[in-house]
C-alpha cells in the first residue's frame, strides 16, 4: 500500500469515525441520563439522511435544508417518545428492546414507502463542492474530515452536557426513581420528550453526514 493511499484511507476512516461519534453520543445521551434501550437508534440516523437529501433540493438552500432535516429528525424523536416509548419506562430492559425492534421494523416500511428503494443523493453547494490537493497529487473534498470532527465535536458538547445541568440531575433522579420525583411536583417526565429529541437530533446529524461522506469516498474510489 502507498503512502497515499494510506493518506486518503486515513481521511477516510476519520469521516466514518465522526459519524459514529455522533451517533454514540445520541445513543449515551438517552440511555445515560433516561436509562433507555434504543435499538431504533439507527432508525433515527437514516431518517435524518433521507430528509436532508430530501430537503436540501426542495428549499434549494443546503444550510436550510439541513436545519429543517435537523429539526425534522428531532420531531420524528420526540413524537416516538410520546407515543411509544413513554410507556416502557418502568418496564424492564427486555421489554424495551422488543418494543424498539418493532419500530425498527415499522420505521424501515415507512421510509420505503415514502421514499421508494432507490438510493437517494445530496449534492453539496457550489462553494463545498470540489476538492484541494493536501499534498502534490493527493486531492481531498474542499470540506475536510478534520473540520467535519471539530464542528461534530462543538455540537455535540453542548447536547451531552445536558446530563451534568440541573435538569438532567433531574431527569436522570426520574429515571431511577419516579415516585419520589413526582412527589416533589417535579416536571421530569414531561423532560423526557426534548432529551430524546436532541439524540435524535444528533443522529439525524450523523445521518446527513453520510451523504457527504459517501460522495467523498466515491470520488477516491474513483480514482483508484
Amino acid at each position: 500500500m502507498s503512502a497515499l493511499l494510506l493518506l486518503e484511507q486515513c481521511l477516510n476512516g476519520l469521516q466514518l469515525g465522526v459519524m459514529l461519534f455522533l451517533m454514540a453520543a445520541g445513543l449515551t445521551l438517552v440511555f445515560g441520563i433516561m436509562n433507555l434501550v434504543n435499538l431504533a437508534h439507527g432508525s433515527l440516523y437514516m431518517i435524518g439522511a433521507y430528509l436532508a437529501a430530501t430537503l436540501v433540493p426542495a428549499t434549494g438552500s443546503f444550510a436550510l435544508g439541513l436545519l429543517l432535516a435537523l429539526a425534522g429528525a428531532a420531531a420524528v424523536g420526540v413524537a416516538l417518545e410520546l407515543a411509544v416509548l413513554r410507556t416502557l419506562y418502568e418496564r424492564s430492559h427486555l421489554d424495551q428492546v422488543l418494543a424498539t425492534f418493532g419500530l425498527i421494523l415499522t420505521i424501515n416500511e415507512l421510509v420505503r414507502i415514502l421514499w421508494g428503494p432507490q438510493a437517494y443523493f445530496m449534492a453539496l453547494p457550489a462553494g463545498l463542492d470540489g476538492s484541494v490537493e493536501i499534498v502534490p497529487g493527493a486531492p481531498y473534498p474542499r470540506v475536510p474530515a478534520g473540520g467535519d470532527r471539530r464542528r461534530a465535536r462543538g455540537g455535540a458538547r453542548p447536547l451531552s452536557a445536558v446530563g451534568r445541568t440541573q435538569l438532567g440531575m433531574l431527569i436522570r433522579a426520574g429515571a431511577s426513581n419516579r415516585r419520589m420525583v413526582g412527589a416533589l411536583e417535579s416536571t421530569s417526565p414531561c423532560s423526557y420528550g426534548l432529551i430524546f429529541g436532541l439524540g435524535a437530533a444528533l443522529a439525524g446529524l450523523a445521518g446527513m453526514m453520510s451523504g457527504r461522506c459517501s460522495r467523498s469516498r466515491s470520488a477516491w474510489a474513483s480514482r483508484c
